[in-house]
């Protein structure tokens, strides 16, 4: 009797996470819109800082979401970023980049790449999600590559999703060119 109650027991257990993932592949990750204040969080940067969004408050902030530090398409739009980080800085606005990798992968990437803007590490995945950019790659759960456009009221202007890493810092200058004038 005792195995038969352990049995069912365990069956339950089994069906009860069998149920619950599949209502979490269901449901529809939610997204901030153009218009919501952007969610506030604080993550470690690839130099082991905390890095709040607030922090950030009177300047323009593009945070972007990306899959995975030094891979092909990471590297590029990356590359892009840092290529016209001066333009950035001309129009008071930070880069700000987010993936599930860790502060140690950040550094390495960073080092080996050149880049001076912050990479934020989410490895519980926390922000990535609040942000409904979770996504999976194979087996991996990985950031999709989305942009927010934060105004320096903390407002969220602009949104891009599935983004091309080869023109995404030019779309994003002509966003905020086009931002500020309004």
């Amino acid at each position: 009797m005792k195995k038969m109650i352990l049995s069912v027991f365990a069956t339950a257990v089994v069906l009860s996470v069998s149920l619950v993932t599949v209502r979490a592949a269901d449901d529809p990750q939610t997204m901030p819109s153009v218009g919501q204040m952007a969610p506030t969080f604080t993550l470690p940067s690839q130099d082991g800082n905390q890095i709040s969004l607030d922090s950030f408050r009177g300047k323009w902030v593009v945070l972007y979401f990306y899959p995975k530090d030094m891979t092909q398409g990471c590297t590029i739009e990356a590359h892009n970023f840092q290529r016209d980080q001066a333009k950035y800085d001309a129009v008071n606005a930070a880069i700000v980049g987010v993936s599930v990798d860790t502060p140690d992968s950040h550094k390495q990437f960073c080092t080996n790449e050149g880049l001076t803007f912050k990479l934020l590490a989410d490895p519980a995945r926390k922000v990535v999600d609040e942000y409904g950019s979770l996504g999976h790659f194979g087996t991996m759960t990985i950031a999709q590559r989305n942009t927010f456009l934060i105004d320096p009221k903390g407002k969220i202007v602009k949104v891009w999703t599935k983004v091309n890493p080869q023109v995404h810092s030019e779309e994003v200058l002509a966003a905020l060119a086009e931002a500020k004038k309004g």
